[in-house]
């Protein structure tokens, strides 16, 4: 009897560091991604109204972090019907064929107090780039909160085709700004 309380005990031991990094889930109605870019060397703001991620992360050891977004592409919002219904058709998005933009963290690492940086595929209209986004994390009332910001280049995955792939009319760059705030 003894020995199996003492197995008991072991494995539930074993269980809580495993139960501290369970996958969290972003707070959405307090989190944001949005982009700008130019058009016609004027600036063009936008976000994604749906997107979803699952993260364990453990500021003590960003190494191990596992991290996944997916973004709903036709969940765009620009403040232009025209521009959103745009956006969505095979020369920009094509979200009848690609419906979600998607990244995985493949390594994170700590770059000071609080600062961190993410590396990892981004995917978008079924073409795969490397990116590396810096981030900050923060926490306050049971949560943690992640900000940061990277720039992507569009023609690399294909965004705004033939016509618009002139960087004179749309810029090639695209700041995108993130805002997650996570549970602890």
């Amino acid at each position: 009897m003894n020995r199996t309380l003492a197995l008991l005990a072991a494995l539930a031991v074993a269980a809580v560091p495993a139960l501290a990094q369970a996958p969290q889930k972003v707070a959405a109605d307090k989190s944001f991604i949005r982009f700008v870019s130019k058009q016609m060397n004027v600036p063009v703001e936008g976000r994604f109204k749906k997107f979803d991620a699952s993260v364990t992360f453990d500021p003590k050891k960003p190494e191990a972090t596992k991290a996944e977004f997916e973004v709903d592409l036709a969940s765009i919002d620009m403040g232009s019907p025209e521009g959103e219904t745009e956006a969505v058709r095979p020369l920009w998005f094509n979200t009848a064929q690609f419906p979600k933009a998607k990244f995985v963290a493949s390594s994170v690492k700590s770059t000071g107090a609080n600062k961190f940086e993410a590396t990892g595929p981004l995917t978008i209209k079924g073409v795969t780039q490397n990116i590396t986004t810096p981030f900050t994390m923060t926490e306050a009332a049971g949560m943690r909160t992640v900000e940061g910001q990277f720039t992507m280049k569009r023609l690399q995955f294909k965004i705004g085709e033939k016509q618009w792939a002139d960087v004179d009319t749309v810029a090639d760059e695209v700041v995108v700004r993130y805002k997650f705030v996570l549970p602890v």
